[in-house]
């Protein structure tokens, strides 16, 4: 029995940036930003301002024709809240109800780090599929190697026809390579600290947007 596919992204994802706060995904939002992650940190919210940050990211999103807003993690608030997407982790694989986010049309992206997690996520027919960290990241503690940019490009090529992430310690200045290592019409880049703790983060966010797209 074929396992049937998560809905498609309506867009490419472009410059995907990933932030901590329904605010940031509205400011982003009102920059030109259509594809974004709200990815909370439990240890700095309470359960109630978690469910009250999805709940705004998600009708953000809802406000702007062609936004793709993904909710990191929080995939029973996301479904509640009637959300455009989930990100997961391998982890959650094992606990999410994978058939009621299926059913309900919520798209699906999952994170891959190695050959075998990347061939157990796309066994699940997500919408999208991330490989990472490409580079070393200190925002997280990661217990992977980074993948760099020969292996992305192996991994993306193996990962086909499903849609390719790439993420971690990418940085304005290494996307044009990264973004060499990806061939699928819609495929992306997402960042953090590019655009979260950029000097000028609006500024950033247009120069992330004019290169997902050159």
């Amino acid at each position: 029995m074929t396992t049937p596919s998560f809905a498609p992204l309506i867009a490419p994802v472009g410059f995907y940036p990933v932030v901590p706060t329904a605010d940031w995904v509205k400011r982003l939002l009102g920059w030109g930003v259509r594809t974004i992650q709200l990815r909370i940190k439990d240890a700095d919210h309470s359960p109630a301002d978690i469910a009250l940050q999805v709940r705004a990211a998600v009708e953000a999103g809802r406000a702007v024709p062609g936004a793709q807003v993904f909710i990191n993690d929080h995939w029973p608030l996301a479904l509640v809240a009637g959300a455009y997407g989930v990100h997961l982790g391998q982890e959650d694989l094992d606990t999410a109800d994978i058939a009621a986010l299926r059913s309900a049309g919520v798209r699906l992206g999952l994170s891959t780090h190695t050959p075998a997690e990347l061939a157990r996520a796309k066994a699940v027919q997500p919408s999208y599929l991330a490989i990472g960290p490409i580079y070393p990241t200190t925002l997280k503690v990661m217990p992977y190697q980074p993948v760099g940019l020969e292996r992305l490009k192996l991994w993306a090529q193996q990962a086909a026809p499903c849609p390719v992430v790439a993420i971690g310690g990418i940085s304005l200045e290494r996307m044009p390579g990264v973004l060499a290592c990806l061939s699928g019409e819609k495929d992306g880049v997402a960042v953090v600290s590019a655009v979260t703790l950029a000097a000028d983060p609006q500024q950033a966010t247009l120069d992330g947007l004019r290169l997902a797209r050159s």
